[in-house]
């Protein structure tokens, strides 16, 4: 792909995305809680959304710097790249965003006792088992699913489920408009891992 189409196709994506804000902005959190009051939900405090090989928590800058100052720990003791990526010319590695370390297969903030950041947890842990897909909702699988959910609940998940969409939108909209294509390479010990994100390169020695 030519720089031009490559620079063409980031424009549409980001219209795109910028259609998409405007549609969540808009939309009615009493028809969203009504979708959530029907599908029904209960937290039952199992801690299976925090274990597992699957277990993934992708969390955006300002999340990250919320929990830092809540836990006082740096930010690569917080979070650390995904696995997936790609090499540019110089043997760098680059990947996109940032997911919250684990500790074998759980989240490192998961104990016995529940979540210890749960003051403080990400939009997604929130919003959990919901989360809204080209406007339509959709549920990962949890075994809370179907217990009676009231009227009131249902209004404050749908009302963070709109927040959370909002920000994913603002988020990738702001990784595009400061993310710049490279030419891609192989391998190489020693050099950096750049992470993307909606605040532009993150550098660091991998």
């Amino acid at each position: 792909m030519s720089r031009r189409a490559e620079y063409c196709d980031k424009e549409n994506r980001i219209k795109e995305l910028r259609q998409w804000l405007e549609r969540t902005k808009a939309a009615s959190s009493s028809d969203l809680a009504a979708k959530i009051e029907i599908m029904g939900f209960k937290c039952l405090c199992c801690g299976r959304c925090c274990t597992g090989e699957d277990n993934s928590v992708v969390v955006f800058p300002f999340e990250i710097r919320r929990i830092m100052q809540f836990t006082g720990e740096t930010w690569l003791q917080t979070v650390e790249p995904p696995a997936e990526g790609e090499w540019d010319l110089h043997g760098n590695f680059h990947t996109l965003e940032w997911r919250i370390k684990k500790e074998g297969a759980s989240c490192k903030f998961y104990s016995g006792n529940g979540c210890r950041i749960y003051e403080v947890r990400p939009m997604i842990c929130r919003t959990y088992p919901f989360y809204l897909d080209n406007d339509v909702l959709r549920c990962s699988e949890c075994s809370g699913l179907g217990i009676e959910k009231g009227p009131h609940d249902a209004e404050i998940m749908a009302t963070c489920l709109l927040k959370r969409c909002v920000i994913e939108i603002e988020e990738s909209i702001s990784l595009l408009e400061k993310y710049q294509d490279f030419e891609r390479g192989m391998q190489k010990k020693g050099q950096a891992l750049i992470v993307h994100d909606s605040e532009g390169e993150h550098r660091t020695i991998g």
